[in-house]
């Protein structure tokens, strides 16, 4: 069949099925490393990565991939890039009889390990053991974490087991314990995985607690600050105004640009906290009796972290919107006084264009008597011009007769001027 295929199509296809589970055959040993870098850091991460897979005679690809996988003999290794973070998983074969005795990663050159992309947000040895019975299970694990209280439960509805203490030891790695109890390769994989994404993902939330705690403080001082704003506005007067005014839009902006600092922080924990309860699910937990589960572990730790956060983005954009109320307010009292000084300018325009009329007519007045008056004498100079060739021609009658005259024409005259100066 032929057919018009998005170009998209296969891209989209390749990216579901980019990141295969891991096939993990007990017993096994784990080092896992999650190292957080900006995503202009990919071309420098991948270069690092083939540069190790080169020297064991590995084929690289020249363009940087989010994900690989290899087996370079001594040990295993995969590789995955995410938007924030680089994840690399170290497998090998397990020996050693007392837990933790032997890591993955000591088989990786540590030259290389020195020269890695990024800071370590997670770093866990895992070790996945035959399930033999309940009580070897936990003589391993008080033996591996010298006693100290454990999170773990069955998981994949009863088939495995896993525990950890979910703290740093001095080489700075977490350490998990993980009984097989007849799960296939692949599902043994997928489960690993799941309790890898849950430490890393809580810790990627958990990015966001320290800026919360450190908003808090501002906040309540933006806070104070409106409050002192609004009730400087109820009794204000039209000169404190512009004063009022530049403390709201400095406290607006301040606000609004901490919003844009921390918006994509904030947004990202909320994301990373549900992927962590997702994959809490999907390892159907049964609980241990005296061992919290890793969901009640989450719930006790990671949620309170996470409802600090929530609770400072609503007190963060509930004080914006407050802001903004106030603004809008302040604003609008300034737009009433600046219309009552504009009504106090037209008054005052009107007043000035009445006065201005008045001295029109006035100066009307005036004109026509000032044009009447050199109109006559115009007159008088040609009736005496006339006078020597007319017998009984008087000038001085022909000027008095003829002021009525000329006062007249001048007047409406004039009038006719300012009625079509007026029209235009």
């Amino acid at each position: 069949m032929v057919f018009q295929e998005h170009i998209l199509r296969r891209d989209l296809i390749a990216e579901l099925n980019a990141r295969p589970t891991e096939l993990l055959w007990s017993p096994v040993r784990i080092s896992y490393l999650a190292l957080v870098s900006s995503g202009s850091a990919k071309a420098d991460e991948w270069n690092h990565l083939c540069a190790l897979l080169q020297a064991y005679g590995v084929a690289t690809s020249p363009t940087p991939l989010s994900h690989a996988s290899h087996d370079l003999g001594p040990f295993r290794i995969k590789y995955e890039r995410h938007s924030e973070f680089a994840r690399y998983l170290f497998i090998a074969p397990l020996a050693a009889e007392r837990p933790f005795d032997e890591v993955a990663l000591a088989q990786v050159p540590r030259e290389w390990l020195d020269g890695l992309v990024g800071e370590v947000i997670t770093a866990m040895h895992v070790e996945v053991r035959q399930h033999v019975s309940f009580e070897e299970d936990f003589t391993l694990a008080l033996a591996a974490f010298d006693g100290e209280p454990l999170v773990g439960a069955e998981i994949g509805d009863g088939m495995a087991r896993a525990m950890t203490h979910c703290r740093i030891e001095d080489d700075g790695f977490g350490r998990l314990l993980f009984f097989d109890r007849g799960l296939t390769p692949r599902q043994t994989g997928r489960m690993v995985q799941r309790l890898l994404e849950v430490d890393t993902y809580r810790m990627m939330a958990l990015l966001a607690l320290p800026i919360a705690r450190d908003l808090s403080p501002f906040l309540s001082e933006c806070d104070k600050e409106l409050a002192e704003v609004t009730s400087l506005l109820a009794t204000a007067t039209s000169k404190d105004e512009s004063a009022l005014l530049y403390r709201l839009t400095t406290l607006e902006a301040s606000i609004e640009n901490r919003i844009t600092g921390n918006e994509f922080r904030f947004g990202a924990a909320m994301a990373y906290n549900d992927l962590v309860s997702r994959r809490i699910d999907e390892l159907r937990e049964q609980r241990i009796k005296g061992y919290a589960p890793f969901k009640e572990f989450n719930d006790r730790r990671l949620a309170p972290a996470m409802a600090t956060c929530q609770t400072v983005v609503r007190r963060q954009e509930s004080l914006s919107a407050r802001v903004a109320r106030a603004n809008e307010l302040l604003a609008t009292r300034i737009n009433v006084t600046l219309a009552e000084q504009n009504q106090e300018l037209l008054t005052s325009l009107n007043q000035r264009a009445s006065t201005q009329l008045r001295l029109q007519q006035t100066v009307e007045g005036l004109s026509v008597v000032a044009i009447t008056y050199y109109a006559v004498n115009l007159i008088g100079d040609v009736a005496r011009a006339m006078a020597t060739s007319v017998r009984y021609l008087q000038p001085d009658v022909v000027m008095g007769l003829s002021v009525p005259l000329v006062m007249v024409l001048v007047a409406f005259a004039v009038r006719r001027i300012r009625r079509s100066v007026n029209h235009h």
